[in-house]
């Protein structure tokens, strides 16, 4: 199966992009975050400067210029062709490491209200410092992590009232 990404950048494009498309990229990492890539035969340095997985939300720099980007899947698609909000998150309780990686910043504390989208924590994680927000207004119950402590994929993090 095929799988369909649309990519919207700097709100005011978007492009549609199949697995193949991607698939067939002339791209080599050079690093965790940089990739030099053939295109056309033109290169191009590619770097990623930040990434935030729950929204997909990526800022890349292609040579001398930096694109903020949004990646939509199929599933995004389909609920937004629907006339769904993606705001399902609102009913989560906990927040949960989304990959392995070192807390560097924990801005949150017990009792604490806080409101969509305000962060919660770093995570660095391939050299990438990764904003973890709420996904909803609410009150941290308990927090099971501490600054510096290295964490692993889907460890608890934060417990929300």
């Amino acid at each position: 199966m095929n799988k369909k990404f649309k990519v919207n950048v700097n709100h005011d494009m978007s492009f549609n992009i199949m697995d193949q498309d991607i698939s067939s990229l002339d791209a080599l990492p050079t690093s965790e975050t940089t990739y030099h890539i053939l295109k056309d035969n033109k290169p191009f340095l590619a770097e990623i400067l930040s990434s935030d997985f729950n929204k997909k939300k990526y800022t890349i720099k292609v040579n001398t210029s930096t694109y903020e980007t949004v990646i939509s899947d199929d599933l995004d698609l389909l609920i937004n062709e629907m006339g769904f909000s993606t705001g399902s998150t609102k009913n989560v309780d906990a927040i949960h490491a989304p990959m392995p990686g070192l807390i560097l910043e924990i801005n949150v504390s017990i009792g604490q209200t806080v409101k969509e989208e305000d962060p919660l924590l770093i995570l660095e994680a391939m050299k990438m410092e990764n904003v973890i927000a709420s996904p909803r207004t609410g009150t941290i119950k308990s927090i099971s992590i501490n600054k510096g402590e290295a964490v692993e994929k889907k460890q608890l993090l934060i417990e929300f009232e």
